[in-house]
This record gives structure tokens, C-alpha cells and sequence, in this order.
């Protein structure tokens, strides 16, 4: 048998040329039929010179070279069939499937304007407009991508016994901005709701609280609860023309400007007293940084700091933080005037829709967009906040701030028996579905609808007349809302804001911490292990590390199997 002959039979028993053999004068092996993907042999003279070619062509390039052209032949045959039945039928499917969520296929094709935040009122006033921006309805798909989805059981281990972020299950950046609601969520009872203004508020100190606060008296204050379908009520800024003008908490015009161009999504954070360090958002979509705002809100003190020591400051900005000057300040504590943009937001920026709140201590991590489709829209809700990891009681709040001298104890003692008088109880099962009564409020996602920006105005009212301590107050406002219309703010584990935020060290501790030498454990170790052994001054720390990693070892042995840690209320 010849090499052509031989290579022809070879080629034949692969599928690729099981005729080419017939035309050349050898012998087909019996009982192999000839794939229908395969070159077949004719009866024509052009035919026949077309194999001899290929005939000569295989010759010279050699068995190897040959196996593997036929082997790209047979490949690229099959993608072409697969793409063109792919094709076909997207021709006759409008929709297509990305990780298990259906949407069509004009979100895709959507455009987004980069340069415009493009919210625009209707004639329904509960309804909002978004050109060039496709949404889905419960038609549009079957299976939300994290249905079914749980949080999965912390276990227990003896070196990390601190809280700790768990999964939390998002969809796409394109799914959340398809999935915006059209219609603003529903507001109970509630539908029109207005603020106090006074031309001249003369300081009344039989009433706690301050100026800008309007000094709300008790009766006012009880009154404010009567929740009616309209309602006037103290929320800040009583004096000047309008929040941010000659009310304290003054803010320069062109700012304000800025401020009310600001349409859908606003991300804000403060730093009064040059407390913290600025932390930069990470993980934005260009479609987030296009459509919302993200603004930081500091005293003169603290951009004076920010303009001497940040080679990111341009214009105002630093990233994609706008900061806001704030003069006039109408609180000598820091702590006190920043619970302003954290609770009054909706009168900061009267034109935005959905606003995200985040201590200046904590870095977002995740697409603000993302937060609001799990914590709000997936769940119905206009506010969302999360628990303490671990304090689920305000008498136990009240006790381990005083233990941490984080507020004066007699103010924080005139607080729970002011409370204790009203009717508060301590937190139990019986309060379900009820979770908690003390949440973690460095961050605070919310819908500005009617309902959620009296809780707000309410609970800063709170803050004004007592202590600073705003987990103390949350739940005397949320149960008495509750008690009238039946509305209160959902809220998630302490596990699940860590997953989107991560905490850094005040500016004061981080600096200390950086002056004393005292560093996180990789850049402590990490030196150590590369000193010399012959140097006896430094014999000491390197041999530390070891008998550590020695101990670490022997304990891991004993504890065999990991026990899974049960979250209270987290089956509910």
C-alpha cells in the first residue's frame, strides 16, 4: 500500500474523506458509511481533478500536517452550523437568558445618556419617566436569579470570633436599572407632607432641642405622630428661604444648584470635625457614575485638611466624591451635625428618588444600584437598615453606650425612662415580625416617598430633643408609625451591610496608629521574616511567629468539625 494509499484509509476511518479512497482506486473498508459532513466523490470529471489536488495537497504538507487541516475543516464546519442555528433562533425569540434571569433583548440595545440623569416627572406624580431606558414587568421574566437563594449558616472558629460579612445575592448592574420601579412605593395613609418654617425662632429653653430645630415642644412632638393624609411637621431647616439658605447649615448657592440637578440617586456622606478619612468608592458601573450623585458633605475645617493632603482634590471633587462646604454649623458637637444629611436628606435634595446614606468611616465596595435593587425593590420596601450584630435591645444599647462613654450617662438615663414611660419594652420574640429594636445605622438606603421622609424628620426631631444617639430613638419611632398606618422599615442582617461596606480606623486612630509603628499583622510579619538570623538584637520577634503558627496548629487539631452559629430571628 502506498503513503497516499495509507493516508487515504486513515483519513477515511476518522470520517473526514471516507470516499476519497473509491476515487483514487482503493478500497473502502466494508460497513462504514459515509458521514453526511464528509466530501464525497462524483461522478464528474470535476469532481475527480478536485481530489486529485487535494490529493497532492495532502501529500505535501504531510500525515501530521494533514490530520490537524482536516481537524480545523471539521471544527470550523461545526461552528458555523451551531452559529447559524443559534441565529435562526434568535429570529424567532425575542429573549434571552442571563444567569437564569430572562430579559429582553432591548435592554441590552438600551442607551444610557452619559451626561444627563434623565428622571422626569409624569401627569401621575406617583409615576416617573426614564427615556431611552427599557423596564421590565413581572411578564418580562420567570425566575429572579437569587430565588431560593439563602444566607448560608456562619461557623464557628475560635480565631475570627468578631462579625463578619456573608454572601448576599445581587443581580446585574443592567438588571437593577431594568428592574427600577416605574411607580414610587406606596405611602400609608400619608400623602402630602410639609415642613415647619419660622421667620424668627426665639430660643425657648423650657423646650430641649436648638434653633434650627425649631425648639418642638412636647405637645408638637406628640402631635407630629397623628399621622393624617396631610401633615405639616418640624424637620430642620425651620428658618431662611430654604434648607441650606440662612438656616444653619448654610450651604453656598452654587452647591445648592448642584444639588437640586440631582435627579435619581444620590450616595452621601459627611465629615464634620476632620474625623475621618475620605474612602473611595470601588466596583462603580459607568452607569451608576452617569445617573447618580455622590456627594460629601465636611465644615471648613475638614476641606482645609482635604485641599493640603489629597493629591486627588480637583474642582471640589476627590473621585467621584463632590465635597460640600457646610459653614454656619448650628451644633457644637460633630457627631450631632451630621445626623443632618444622614436623616434629612429629602429636604437636602428635594428632586431625588431613592438616596443611599454611608458613614464616612465605611467604604462602598459594591454598585449602589445593585443595594438598592436587593434591599429595597426585591423586597417591597421603602427603607432599609440594618440590624446590630448584636444588641437587639434598647435598654441593652443604652447600657453598653454608657459603658463605652460614648454620650453623658445622665442624658442617656433621662432618655430610656423617658421612654420607659411611654410604653417601651424590652426586645423579645413576642415583638415579631419585628427583628429588632436596635439597628446599625452607618448606612441607611431609602425611597423619598412621603412615609419614609416623615420617619426620617421624626427621628431627627428625636435626635434633637435627646441624645445624639440615634439607635436609642429608632425604635420609639418606628413602633409609633407602626401603630398608626402599619408601615416600618425593613431591616437586613449586619452580615449583609458587611458585604457592601467595609470599615476603616478614624482619622486620629489610623494617624496614631501609623506614628506609634503599629501596623496590621501582614506588614508586621512580613519584615520580620526577611531579617538576617545572624543578628541577635532581632533573634526575639522572629521567633515569635513560630511558636505562634506551633499553638494554632495544635488547637486547629482539637477542633475537628466546625459548629455552625444560628443567627436570632434570621428564619423569619
Amino acid at each position: 500500500m502506498s503513503g497516499a494509499a495509507s493516508l487515504g484509509l486513515r483519513t477515511g476511518s476518522c470520517g473526514s474523506l471516507p470516499a476519497a479512497g473509491a476515487g483514487a482506486g482503493a478500497a473502502v473498508p466494508v460497513g462504514r458509511k459515509a458521514r453526511g459532513w464528509g466530501l464525497r466523490a462524483g461522478a464528474g470529471g470535476g469532481d475527480k481533478e478536485r481530489l486529485q489536488l487535494l490529493h497532492r495537497a495532502l501529500r505535501l504538507v504531510g500525515r501530521r500536517g494533514a490530520g490537524l487541516l482536516l481537524l480545523l475543516a471539521v471544527a470550523s464546519a461545526a461552528l458555523f452550523c451551531s452559529l447559524f442555528a443559534v441565529v435562526k433562533d434568535d429570529n424567532t425569540s425575542s429573549i434571552i437568558i442571563a444567569s437564569n434571569y430572562e430579559v429582553t433583548n432591548a435592554i441590552q440595545n438600551s442607551v444610557y445618556p452619559s451626561t444627563t440623569r434623565p428622571l422626569m416627572m409624569s401627569n401621575d406624580h406617583n409615576k416617573f419617566e426614564h427615556p431611552n431606558r427599557l423596564h421590565l414587568s413581572p411578564g418580562n421574566f420567570t425566575n429572579h436569579p437569587c430565588e431560593g437563594f439563602a444566607v448560608p449558616p456562619i461557623l464557628f472558629d475560635k480565631k475570627r470570633t468578631g462579625p463578619r460579612p456573608c454572601p448576599v445575592c445581587y443581580v446585574s448592574v443592567d438588571q437593577a436599572f431594568a428592574l427600577m420601579p416605574l411607580q414610587a412605593s406606596p405611602s400609608p395613609v400619608l400623602e402630602n407632607l410639609d415642613y415647619a418654617l419660622e421667620d424668627s425662632v426665639t430660643a425657648n429653653f423650657s423646650n430641649p432641642g436648638s434653633a434650627f430645630g425649631g425648639h418642638l415642644s412636647l405637645e408638637q412632638r406628640n402631635k407630629s405622630f397623628d399621622i393624617t393624609n396631610s401633615m405639616t411637621v418640624h424637620c430642620g431647616f425651620v428658618r431662611g428661604k430654604k434648607p441650606g439658605q440662612g438656616t444653619g447649615f448654610d450651604i453656598s448657592d452654587d452647591d445648592l444648584l448642584e444639588m437640586e440637578q440631582c435627579r435619581e440617586l444620590v450616595v452621601a456622606s459627611a465629615i464634620f470635625g476632620n474625623y475621618d478619612m475620605i474612602q473611595h468608592p470601588r466596583n462603580v458601573s459607568e452607569l451608576s457614575k452617569a445617573n447618580a450623585c455622590f456627594y460629601m458633605f465636611v465644615d471648613e475645617e475638614t476641606m482645609a485638611y482635604v485641599k493640603n493632603s489629597s493629591s486627588l482634590y480637583k474642582d471640589n471633587k476627590v473621585g467621584l466624591w463632590r465635597l460640600v462646604v457646610v459653614r454656619n454649623l448650628p451644633y457644637e458637637d460633630p457627631r450631632r451635625t451630621g445626623k443632618i444629611p444622614k436623616l434629612l436628606l429629602h429636604r437636602l435634595f428635594p428632586n431625588v428618588r431613592f438616596s443611599v446614606w454611608i458613614d464616612a468611616k465605611l467604604q462602598l465596595v459594591v454598585d449602589p444600584y445593585l443595594l438598592l435593587e436587593r434591599f429595597l425593590w426585591r423586597k417591597n420596601s421603602s427603607f432599609a437598615i440594618s440590624r446590630h450584630y448584636r444588641r437587639f435591645d434598647v435598654y441593652e444599647e443604652a447600657e453598653a453606650n454608657k459603658a463605652a462613654g460614648k454620650y453623658d450617662n445622665a442624658s442617656i438615663d433621662e432618655q430610656i425612662d423617658f421612654y420607659r414611660n411611654e410604653g417601651l419594652t424590652h426586645y423579645s420574640p413576642a415583638k415579631l415580625p419585628i427583628t429588632s429594636d436596635v439597628p446599625e445605622g452607618c448606612v441607611i438606603i431609602r425611597e423619598h416617598v412621603p412615609i419614609s421622609n416623615l420617619f426620617t424628620c421624626l427621628w431627627f426631631n428625636e435626635v434633637e430633643r435627646f441624645t445624639a444617639r440615634d439607635q436609642i430613638s429608632f425604635s420609639t419611632v418606628r413602633d409609633k408609625i407602626r401603630a398608626k398606618v402599619g408601615w416600618m422599615p425593613q431591616m437586613f442582617l449586619d452580615c449583609e451591610r458587611r458585604n457592601f461596606v467595609v470599615q476603616a480606623y478614624h482619622r486620629e486612630l489610623l494617624e496614631q496608629m501609623i506614628a506609634s509603628g503599629r501596623n496590621t499583622p501582614p506588614i508586621a510579619v512580613e519584615p520580620s521574616r526577611k531579617i538576617r538570623p545572624g543578628s541577635s538584637r532581632r533573634a526575639p520577634p522572629s521567633k515569635k511567629p513560630v511558636v505562634r503558627r506551633k499553638k494554632e496548629k495544635k488547637s486547629s487539631s482539637r477542633r475537628r468539625v466546625a459548629k455552625p452559629v444560628t443567627w436570632a430571628m434570621d428564619a423569619v
